[in-house]
């Protein structure tokens, strides 16, 4: 609080960015943040609560009114009006509800227009508000146009000028730098004639996944992107930050996936909710830990008469495990980034395989001349080094073709695979290791 108000003195806050103000508002106690969020200039704070953590969203609508929540709901973008209400929703659906009958019919009309799409499509991330132009109209009116717009901050964020037809069809995406350097007197259609550039517009569909309109931001590295219907009307864009914050969710959940947590369960403050998920994993890692002590149990008496066994076979699964979750992670996010194809799936597996069988190869020597040197026992030695080459081998094998075979099948690459993975490398460790021991040294 302290930090807020010594800034309150030496600086107008509405001029500071949301995202400062969310960083300093972080730091506070309870308290604290009950006092600060109230000095939020209104036409912030909508801005403020979607920088916040989720968890603090609650903390912003136990101290705002409906009032004030509605006017902070008005001032935001359509796509972040959304998110808003969304967050709202799943704190209190009658605040929800009365903040939404407050808002004026546009506002209104927007939400529900956004409300209709599935969460993984193209729509439900668009903006409504966009720049257009007829084809026919002079460029001299259009940049008055825009000006009159801008100054009346009825834009914001604005790079492309979207050319339509009379009916809405999206026909040029125009940048506002090419704008600038066309023949003011004649239409825009004259201008883009006589240009030797191409304003074909790089557009996604509204009922287009939105992991697919990412990969062609990516592709075709531009900042906005139009959305328009089947029939090619123009509904909305997509903006560079808004592919930023899916790129950043879809990268934290696959981080959680694969230590088998669940994101959302995480995110929320509910301590049994995020305790079930994890059990729930938990309970699978046992199960497989079994799986490992029962392969164990095969070759007991094997254990029995050479205690050198159990000191080194940990060593084993431990190195394999480590091996698979290092091409596992790598896999998993060539995969995410697209830099893995189905036709490129076999090169994966011989890189991968390749880097195993090197590093198997080399620890394979390093543990063999330990193990010899420490029991004195050279046989135990190659028993420990053909073990250790043969489950790093099957580590980068299972480790490539596990999140290969989860996305071939449609399901994301990171969930179950570190499960999987770590049964391989723990059963193949413990089964080579002491089967090796069984067959040449006893």
């Amino acid at each position: 609080m302290k930090e807020m108000n010594n800034y309150i003195n030496t600086h107008d806050i509405s001029e500071m960015h949301p995202s400062e103000i969310a960083n300093i508002l972080r730091g506070m106690d309870d308290g604290e943040f009950s006092k600060a969020i109230k000095l939020v200039p209104k036409e912030l704070v909508g801005d403020v609560a979607l920088a916040l953590p989720d968890r603090y969203f609650d903390d912003v609508v136990e101290n705002l009114s409906v009032d004030e929540l509605s006017q902070a709901v008005s001032e935001l973008e359509s796509d972040d009006q959304l998110e808003f209400m969304q967050e709202l929703e799943d704190v209190d659906e009658n605040v929800a509800s009365q903040v939404f009958e407050t808002l004026d019919e546009d506002d209104k009309k927007e939400i529900k227009t956004l409300q209709k799409y599935e969460e993984n499509e193209a729509g439900a991330y668009m903006q409504l508000e966009v720049f257009t132009a007829y084809s026919n109209e002079i460029v001299q009116d259009v940049i008055k146009r825009f000006a009159k717009l801008r100054k009346e901050n009825e834009l914001e964020n604005i790079q492309n000028l979207f050319v339509v037809d009379a009916h809405s069809k999206l026909l040029y995406t125009v940048g506002l730098d090419d704008l600038l350097i066309f023949d003011f007197s004649k239409t825009i259609e004259e201008n883009i004639e006589a240009s030797e550039d191409n304003f074909e517009p790089i557009k996604a569909y509204d009922h287009e996944d939105i992991k697919d309109v990412v990969e062609l931001f990516k592709q075709y590295d531009v900042s906005v992107m139009p959305v328009v219907n089947s029939a090619g009307i123009l509904l909305g864009r997509i903006t560079s930050d808004d592919i930023y914050d899916i790129i950043n969710e879809h990268a934290t959940e696959q981080m959680y996936n694969l230590a088998g947590v669940d994101d959302e369960a995480e995110d929320d403050e509910d301590i049994l909710k995020a305790g079930k998920t994890r059990a729930y994993w938990l309970g699978i890692n046992l199960l497989t830990a079994i799986a490992a002590s029962l392969v164990i149990g095969l070759f007991q008496d094997t254990i029995d008469s050479m205690v050198a066994l159990a000191v080194l076979m940990p060593i084993v699964a431990s190195m394999g495990g480590n091996a698979g979750t290092q091409t596992l992670t790598v896999v998993v996010r060539q995969l995410a980034l697209g830099e893995i194809s189905q036709g490129d799936a076999l090169r994966s597996i011989k890189k991968e395989v390749a880097i195993a069988l090197m590093n198997g190869l080399l620890f394979a020597l390093v543990m063999g001349t330990i193990a010899w040197i420490w029991f004195d026992m050279p046989m135990l030695g190659v028993v420990i080094g053909l073990s250790m080459i043969i489950n790093l081998f099957m580590a980068g094998f299972f480790g490539t073709v596990i999140p290969l075979a989860l996305k071939w099948l449609k399901i994301d690459p990171a969930i179950g695979s570190t499960v999987i993975l770590t049964t391989v490398t723990d059963v193949v460790g413990f089964f080579s290791f002491l089967g090796l021991a069984k067959i040449i040294l006893l």
